[in-house]
């Protein structure tokens, strides 16, 4: 496509089929939200206001040198028109066959050849050299006008006309004042968007800190004066809480507010905040708030999922970068490599912030970690460049602290002497694992435990491994040693006699069968009768947990029932002779031990079983007739 040597005063272009397939991308493929063609108008008309104050530094010849530097939308519902001006530089007819007919030139082919040669994959992150955002335009209009006149006083004042379709029109034009005209003749199916509301919905939301006045209508309606952009000592606390409640719509104060501002390794203005809650109500919607990226005061993305890791999502708020490079779409950010940059400063500042409110308000660090330490547990697990810094911020409840929280540093500040490991045990509540029989010598020798109830925690302990060369154990390792020096208060009771107890076990196999792998006596049980422990060889508790949280089918493999023969009722169970009766009290310690290890025996066979041990003990304890 060629302007003819001497130019008529009315043109019209054909494009060729390549920019007509480039269009349908562009139109159909490029954006996935139509409102995005205002904020691509309105950041262009930005861009010329930018260049016409920069032209003024050094040149005094320019039309309306007192013009006011803005942007002004307006619309007309009956005429389905939407016109967005702007007092910037202004184009001549060159420049306006160059700059909107740029997709007409060989950059449509290499663009084209590119996203073929992707194999249909999004072009979003290769389109950064085709100056294309300004047709976004053709989602919702069916016909666009555009008029201007350059800021030099000879040049004409020009209109530029197309469809979308195949081609597009140039002619002289009648027009007094600098500046670009944009209307927008708006598609039926777009009409909603000529509404006062809903246009200062998205100018507020994608263009609000454009650094030029907005007015729709005679309204200036975004804020210019970006707040991350501001000195912190500058800003007020109320400034920073108005801004994070328009940005989330959460009334409450959030519980870290961070102000960056950073030159190296990459210049950036960040400012972020981290709630009070995680789940704020139905008011704060999906995706409101969130981490929002722009680019010279310009909105990029409304939900910057990668310049944060996957598990520090509970950090809103916005960051704002002079150096990144974007594609023309602004729906992605072409550097990874400035990306990255930006993501190790901010996660690092982020982290440091956490540690700090750790060390200066523990009770406000607890109330974050009661709402999002699930995701600084995530993050552990998933994350190995920053293990070692999330470690020291997770918390546990512990034997010793089942009403509270604490550090795995200050666990090993109370290890018992010569106690190696740190240990842990699994349940299902923090109710029912302070019940679980594999607690009875730990509690003995008071020796503190983790007690682990998320369904990540098997993830978890894997991940830690080892902190302060200090191994994590499974306090229901059936090859569990405790410190020889801990020593218990209370003395126990008189054990079953070798002969009772192989006597006694034989019986528990024979009811058992092939349900236990083994029925062997141990010393480690103290208020419990029985336990089961995995055997020796075989899966162990963490991976068992693991697999039973992948696959909800996955068959458990038989474990090992451990009686203590000190128990009355292990010891009573000896002297009862072979009768229905024993057996039943077999089978339920059985069950039982399987219900405090999370496994759910059927219920139907439980029941009457409880009745008949009931209807027996009611039997013996009324007086002989």
């Amino acid at each position: 496509m060629r302007l003819p040597m001497t130019a008529p005063a009315a043109q019209t272009y054909e494009f060729r089929a390549e920019i007509q397939q480039l269009l349908h991308i562009l139109i159909h493929a490029l954006y996935t939200d139509r409102e995005i063609f205002l904020r691509e108008l309105i950041s262009n008309a930005s861009d010329a206001l930018n260049r016409l104050r920069f032209e003024q530094l050094t040149n005094a010849e320019v039309i309306d040198p007192e013009a006011e530097l803005a942007i002004r939308i307006t619309f007309d519902p009956e005429a389905r028109t939407l016109t967005v001006t702007d007092t910037g530089i202004g184009m001549n007819r060159d420049e306006i066959v160059e700059n909107l007919g740029t997709i007409a030139h060989s950059g449509a082919m290499a663009f084209i050849k590119a996203v073929q040669e992707r194999g249909g994959q999004s072009p979003n992150d290769i389109i950064g050299q085709f100056g294309v955002g300004f047709y976004s335009v053709f989602m919702v209009a069916e016909k666009v006008e555009v008029i201007s006149r350059s800021y030099r006083p000879n040049d004409q004042a020009v209109l530029w006309t197309s469809q979308g379709g195949t081609d597009y029109t140039v002619a002289p034009a009648e027009r007094s004042q600098r500046g670009t005209q944009i209307t927008l003749y708006i598609k039926e199916d777009a009409a909603e968007l000529l509404n006062e509301r809903t246009l200062k919905r998205i100018i507020t939301t994608h263009s609000n800190y454009i650094p030029f006045p907005i007015y729709l209508g005679e309204t200036v309606v975004n804020a210019q004066t970006a707040l991350w952009r501001r000195n912190p000592r500058e800003v007020e606390a109320q400034e920073y809480q108005d801004f994070f409640k328009q940005l989330t719509f959460d009334s409450n104060p959030p519980t870290l507010t961070i102000h960056q501002v950073a030159d190296a390794p990459v210049q950036f203005y960040a400012l972020l905040f981290v709630p009070a809650k995680l789940d704020r109500g139905i008011l704060v919607g999906e995706g409101q708030g969130k981490l929002r990226l722009y680019a010279r005061k310009v909105l990029i993305q409304d939900h910057a999922k990668d310049l944060l890791p996957e598990w520090m999502r509970f950090v809103e708020g916005v960051i704002d970068s002079e150096d990144l490079p974007l594609n023309i779409s602004r729906e992605t950010v072409q550097s990874n490599r400035l990306m990255q940059r930006l993501k190790q400063t901010i996660t690092s500042r982020v982290l440091s912030e956490l540690e700090s409110l750790v060390e200066k308000s523990p009770e406000r660090y607890l109330n974050f970690w009661n709402e999002f330490g699930r995701l600084l547990k995530e993050g552990t697990i998933t994350d190995a460049a920053y293990r070692e810094r999330l470690i020291p911020l997770l918390r546990f409840r512990t034997l010793r602290h089942s009403n509270q929280l604490i550090s795995l540093k200050q666990y090993v500040s109370e290890m018992v002497a010569e106690q190696e490991h740190i240990y842990y045990l699994f349940g299902d509540d923090p109710q029912s694992i302070l019940r679980s029989p594999h607690l009875d010598v730990f509690r003995a020798r008071k020796v503190d435990v983790l007690l682990l109830t998320d369904t990540i925690d098997s993830f978890l302990v894997n991940a830690i491994g080892i902190f302060e060369e200090k191994k994590l154990h499974n306090g229901a390792d059936a090859d569990l040693k405790l410190p020889a020096g801990a020593e218990e208060e209370t003395p126990q009771a008189e054990s079953l006699p070798a002969e009772a107890q192989a006597t006694l076990i034989e019986r528990f196999k024979r009811v058992l069968g092939e349900r236990v792998q083994d029925v062997r006596a141990t010393d480690l049980l103290r208020e419990n009768p029985v336990r089961l422990v995995a055997p020796d060889q075989g899966f162990g508790a963490d991976m068992e947990r693991v697999y039973r949280l992948l696959d909800k089918d996955f068959k458990l493999p038989t474990r090992i029932l451990e009686i203590n023969p000190r128990h009355p009722i292990i010891r009573n169970l000896s002297a009862m002779p072979d009768e229905p009766l024993a057996e039943q009290i077999i089978e339920q310690l059985f069950e039982g031990a399987l219900l405090i290890e999370g496994i759910h025996p059927r219920p139907v066979d439980m029941l009457p079983r409880l009745h008949a041990i009931m209807e027996a003990a009611t039997r013996r304890s009324l007086p002989a007739e």
